[in-house]
């Protein structure tokens, strides 16, 4: 189908450009600017539209905040003598690495940043955990938190399709992981980890000290297990591949195992001093299904029912990091440390809304939670960045009032602690990268939400894909309904906003 412009009308790219000039300069005008990185303020705008896919929706909120996250994003990168690196703190903080560096988000920002066209600057990133950050220091920093390195690796691999990045890391990640086992893991086969190596200090259930089988790194760890498996088939070390193979079967069995309670519905962390499981339910426990551990039965399905109830973890300005109803909830403090025993985390929200997505996508049994109830989790997490009528992301906030438990501290300003855009991408609308010559389309927007919206420029497996979604055909010119293009070819259409698997030419 041709489309005939009137003189002086906007193509559909020239028109989200015009979009994002717009964004850019409202941010930049808002912003002092304290630090800049590789790419200052004055450079953002060219930057994002050499790099980032562009969107469009109805969603003021999600819409505005897809650019602010990207255009937040690229504040974090930065030039070092050990290669380019992403930072979590826009500010220095002490418990830092060289440079700012801190491990805690690693896997955030591989997941976030492999959607962008010039995206090399990762591996350097990645190297410089590998191969330099613990260099010199006088305690390890790579380990300093929690990892779901391989998994990441191989997620960005899916879109970068570099095969020979990947397959050349792998007996470094092999050795990363043997590393894992030999500090963290206990006899009975599972991690133990800090809760503040978690990244998730002042839990409900842990402790700085506390040696406790969480469901965060025991999760991390399958997923990795699994990713090594996944790569070393790629080489074609078969007996590595059967190792991993085993690693994470073993490791699945003993998580469902042993941190499920039946009574509760709930994945737990099973604490160190009496061997039993806390009594409380955390935002950790949605972690499993991150990765798509969990067996898709009604019985485990049961836990979802828990983000949609008010004294589970639904609260008015989004989804908390502990039950509601638990009686210590958000007695630890309030903004003087990193409490993790109730406030809203972005970190933790990222993680929640992926398991979520996850379950209802690619789950058949249970009904707890509905497409609607993920739109409006994500649409909160949307609202949620906003400090003083503008658009901001920091550290943790209440969850009765959205006030940021830090206030306007400048190390929490622009905080790189969470991913926003590959939530919009893979989980909103739906983009699931395969590790064949294709990917799949499986949208959550609930029908009718949305009467038209578009993806455009994803640079994917070294082709570019569009995305269009347009219930009466006029908002874009591509007819109606859901149509995908590749390379500028329509390769899918249909008439219906629902799942579409799509093949590359």
């Amino acid at each position: 189908m041709l489309l005939f412009l009137l003189p002086g009308a906007l193509t559909a790219q020239e028109d989200l450009n015009t979009k994002l000039d717009t964004y850019v300069h409202k941010f930049n005008r808002q912003d002092n600017e304290a630090v800049i990185n590789k790419i200052d303020n004055k450079s953002s705008a060219a930057w994002m539209k050499d790099n980032i896919p562009l969107f469009a929706c109805p969603d003021s909120a999600i819409e505005e905040i897809y650019y602010f996250r990207w255009w937040s994003y690229r504040k974090h990168i930065k030039e070092t003598p050990e290669g380019t690196i992403v930072t979590e703190f826009i500010e220095p903080v002490k418990h830092a690495a060289r440079y700012n560096a801190i491990s805690c988000a690693l896997g955030h920002h591989i997941y976030e940043g492999r959607w962008l066209r010039n995206n090399d600057f990762l591996k350097e990133y990645v190297d410089f955990w590998l191969y330099h950050a613990d260099k010199g220091e006088s305690r390890p920093r790579f380990h300093q938190f929690s990892s779901w390195l391989a998994d990441a690796l191989l997620a960005y691999y899916m879109v970068d399709n570099d095969r020979e990045y990947l397959t050349s890391r792998l007996n470094d990640l092999d050795k990363d992981y043997l590393k894992w086992e030999e500090e963290r893991q206990l006899d009975n086969g599972l991690f133990w980890q800090h809760d503040v190596k978690d990244g998730m200090e002042e839990s409900v259930s842990g402790g700085r000290r506390e040696e406790n089988m969480r469901p965060t790194i025991n999760s991390y760890m399958f997923a990795n297990a699994r990713a090594l498996s996944t790569i070393a088939e790629m080489v074609g070390n078969d007996s590595l591949k059967r190792n991993y193979d085993t690693k994470a079967a073993q490791l699945k069995t003993l998580l469902l195992d042993s941190l499920w309670d039946e009574k509760d519905s709930f994945f737990k962390t099973r604490v160190e001093k009496n061997k039993g499981l806390h009594p409380a339910r955390e935002a950790i426990g949605f972690i499993p299904w991150g990765f798509h551990i969990v067996p898709d039965q009604r019985s485990y399905a049961e836990a979802w029912s828990q983000v949609v109830d008010a004294a589970g973890f639904k609260a008015p300005w989004g989804l908390t990091t502990a039950e509601r109803r638990e009686p210590t909830f958000r007695t630890r403090g309030s903004g003087h440390g990193c409490e993790w025993d109730g406030a809203i985390w972005p970190f933790a929200s990222t993680q929640t809304l992926r398991g979520m997505a996850n379950f209802l996508a690619d789950y058949k049994r249970g009904k707890q939670i509905t497409k609607a109830d993920f739109y409006e989790a994500v649409q909160q997490y949307a609202a949620s960045h906003v400090m003083d009528g503008k658009p901001y992301i920091g550290e943790y906030q209440d969850e009765r009032t959205g006030y940021w438990l830090k206030g306007d501290h400048p190390r929490s300003k622009f905080y790189n602690h969470s991913t926003f855009a590959d939530i919009v991408i893979q989980d909103l609308i739906g983009f699931k990268p395969q590790l064949r010559n294709g990917f799949e389309l499986k949208p959550l927007i609930p029908q009718g939400q949305w009467a038209y919206f578009t993806l455009q420029g994803v640079s994917y497996k070294d082709k570019i894909v569009d995305i269009y979604w347009d219930e009466s055909g006029e908002q874009y010119g591509k007819g109606k309904g859901l149509t995908v293009y590749v390379d500028g070819q329509r390769v899918a259409k249909s008439k219906k906003l629902k799942p579409l698997k799509v093949n590359l030419r």
